[in-house]
């Protein structure tokens, strides 16, 4: 398994140097920083001075290799727009986003799971076809349309949930939270569900699907054969062998989550890092853009990583074919 793991390793920092490599390139030709920190009114001297302390004057491969090895240390320098560090900016957002991402992700599991157990189960049931109808607004209607008509009913016309905002936060060090305040749930409830169903669709079909599959297979029509209770043909046999391609799909999608969060705060008014992105993008705050889009990789490749190493765990058809590998 060691040699899967450094293989796994290997493509993932040829993959960040590639991000790198192109967050490097938006930093280094999509606007002038000197222009943009100084202004046009100054003079030829102070921009060739802070051309220099930018490093600005060095040549590109000096510069990629700088960039590469600040961005190892969580250095991305200073926003143009909020004269702040980035990678304060960043840890300042951070804890925002990933608790939204999480909630979202959490909801889509515990909700599209069972339900598509049970719409596999009983697939000519009222009910099932009642669900399935329902789960094409997660599919159909963008995410945007689905917050703007929450707010709609749960805060305008029902005045039961708060609209914007995260709400009264813990610090615990560096962390914030608003899982410890009554005030933070509300606010956390219509971004989470906002943000979760298309995955909770997602997560619904594909599992009803791969459980269908799963029942015509010939293990378990022998299953039955051999007299097994329908609990243990269901749960123990078909849905375990279901959940290779869920495992698969989830961990891409808590990737998606984070990365597309941007809409759903930017609909909430959530102060997370996607908010951020907007903002840096409507100003062209080039080193945010940039470390947001190399922070984002960096997440969808540990992500990639660990779900490869999940297979070993949830499927021991590969660990059997790994173990004859590595006889030969």
């Amino acid at each position: 398994m060691l040699p899967f793991i450094l293989r796994r390793v290997a493509q993932a920092v040829l993959v960040m140097l590639t991000v790198a490599l192109l967050a490097f390139v938006l930093f280094r030709y999509i606007g002038d920083p000197v222009t943009i920190m100084l202004g046009q009114d100054a003079t030829e001297q102070d921009r060739i001075q802070l051309r220099h302390s930018l490093g600005l004057d060095q040549s590109a491969p000096v510069q990629f290799a700088r960039f590469v090895g600040n961005a190892v240390q969580g250095d991305f320098g200073l926003s143009l727009r909020q004269g702040q560090k980035v990678s304060e900016l960043l840890r300042e957002r951070l804890p925002a986003t990933v608790e939204l991402s999480l909630a979202a992700a959490l909801l889509a599991l515990v909700v599209g799971l069972p339900l598509g157990v049970y719409t596999a189960l009983r697939r000519k049931g009222a009910a099932s076809q009642t669900i399935l109808a329902l789960s094409l607004l997660g599919v159909s209607l963008p995410t945007f349309l689905i917050g703007i008509l929450l707010i709609l009913v749960f805060s305008v016309m029902l005045g039961w949930l708060p609209s914007y905002g995260r709400g009264d936060v813990v610090r615990i060090g560096w962390w914030s939270t608003g899982l410890l305040t009554a005030s933070g749930w509300q606010h956390l409830i219509l971004p989470a569900i906002t943000l979760s169903l298309f995955q909770l669709t997602l997560v619904l079909r594909l599992v009803r699907s791969e459980m269908l599959e799963v029942l015509r297979t010939d293990y378990i029509k022998f299953a039955r054969a051999r007299g097994l209770r329908k609990r243990s043909i269901h749960f123990g046999h078909a849905l375990k062998n279901t959940l290779v391609p869920v495992i698969t799909i989830t961990g891409l999608q808590l990737g998606g989550i984070i990365a597309f969060a941007i809409v759903t705060e930017t609909v909430f008014q959530w102060p997370g890092m996607g908010l951020l992105f907007i903002q840096a993008v409507q100003f062209a705050d080039v080193p945010v853009m940039a470390a947001y889009l190399c922070l984002i990789a960096l997440v969808f490749v540990c992500i990639n990583l660990i779900v490869d190493l999940l297979y070993f765990v949830v499927d021991p058809r590969l660990r059997a074919g790994l173990g004859r590998a590595g006889g030969h």
